[in-house]
C-alpha cells in the first residue's frame, strides 16, 4: 500500500514554510529585513539551531540575503519588471504608453472586482485609508505626494485582491505604474485636466470596494482609466494641432 508512517514535522522547515509564504503573499518585501536571530527565535517559539537551518536554507535558494553586519534580508527575487530605460521608452511612444494604460485597464480592473468580492474588512480599510491620504494630499496641493498616494492606492487594490500571481506582477511594475502615474498627472494638467475630476474618480472606485460593489468596482477603475487615456489622446492631438498652428504662423509672419 502507498501510506508511509506520519512523521513530526522538523522545526525549521515549519520555519521555512512561514517565511516562505509570507513571501509568497506579499507580507515580507524585497529589501525588507527580518528581526534579529534572537528575537525571530523568540517569536517563531523554535531554537536557534532551527533557525539557522532554515535560513541557512532559504538563502541556498536565493529567497533570503545576509549582509555582513547588517542581518538578513529579503532578496530582490523579481526586482522591476522594466529598466528604467525600458520606462522611459514607454513614456516617450504612444504605442507603448498606450499599451501600459490599457493592460493596467484589464488586470486592475479584474483586481478591483476580486478585492470586492474576497477581499478582508482590513484589506478595505487599507484602500480607504490611502485614498484619505491621498484626498489630503490634494487638499494641501501637493502634485507629488498625490501621485505617489495615487499609486499606492493602486496596488492596495491588487493586494486586497488575494492573487499572489497578481500581486507580483503587478508589484514588480510598481517602477512603471508610479512613473507612469505621474507622468500623466503632468500630461493632463497641462490639457487643463482638473485634479478634482481625477479625485473623484478614485471616491468612486473606493465607495465601490466599501460596498464591496464587485461589478462597480471593475467599472469605476476602467472608467478612470479610460478617462487617463482618453485625456493623453487629447493632449496629443493638441500638441499635433500647436505644431501646425506655429507652422502657419511662422509663414505669415515670414510673407
Amino acid at each position: 500500500m502507498p501510506f508511509e508512517k506520519v512523521q513530526s514535522e522538523k522545526l525549521s522547515h515549519a520555519v521555512k514554510r512561514q517565511i516562505e509564504l509570507l513571501v509568497l503573499r506579499g507580507i515580507l518585501r524585497a529589501g525588507e529585513r527580518l528581526p534579529s536571530e534572537r528575537e525571530l527565535a523568540e517569536q517563531m517559539g523554535v531554537s536557534r539551531p532551527s533557525l539557522r537551518e532554515a535560513l541557512a536554507d532559504l538563502q541556498d535558494r536565493g529567497l533570503l540575503v545576509s549582509r555582513a553586519g547588517a542581518g538578513v534580508y529579503v532578496a530582490d527575487v523579481l526586482g522591476s519588471a522594466f529598466s528604467p530605460a525600458l520606462i522611459q521608452l514607454f513614456s516617450d511612444h504612444d504605442e507603448a504608453l498606450f499599451d501600459a494604460i490599457a493592460f493596467r485597464r484589464d488586470m486592475e480592473g479584474l483586481a478591483a472586482e476580486r478585492a470586492a468580492r474576497l477581499g478582508s474588512d482590513t484589506d478595505l480599510r487599507v484602500v480607504d485609508t490611502l485614498f484619505r491620504k491621498m484626498a489630503e494630499a490634494h487638499a494641501r496641493q501637493n502634485a507629488e505626494e498625490e501621485a505617489r498616494r495615487d499609486a499606492e492606492f493602486h496596488l492596495a487594490i491588487i493586494e486586497a485582491s488575494h492573487n499572489v500571481v497578481l500581486l507580483h506582477m503587478m508589484r514588480s511594475m510598481y517602477e512603471l505604474l508610479r512613473e507612469g502615474v505621474f507622468q500623466n498627472r503632468q500630461v493632463m494638467f497641462r490639457q487643463r485636466t482638473t485634479r478634482a475630476a481625477l479625485l473623484d474618480q478614485h471616491r468612486a472606485i473606493n465607495v465601490a470596494l466599501q460596498a464591496r460593489d464587485a461589478e462597480g468596482a471593475r467599472a469605476a477603475v476602467h472608467a478612470h482609466l479610460d478617462f487617463v487615456a482618453a485625456a493623453l489622446r487629447d493632449q496629443r492631438t493638441a500638441e499635433a494641432h500647436e505644431a501646425i498652428a506655429r507652422q502657419r504662423l511662422e509663414h505669415e509672419s515670414r510673407r
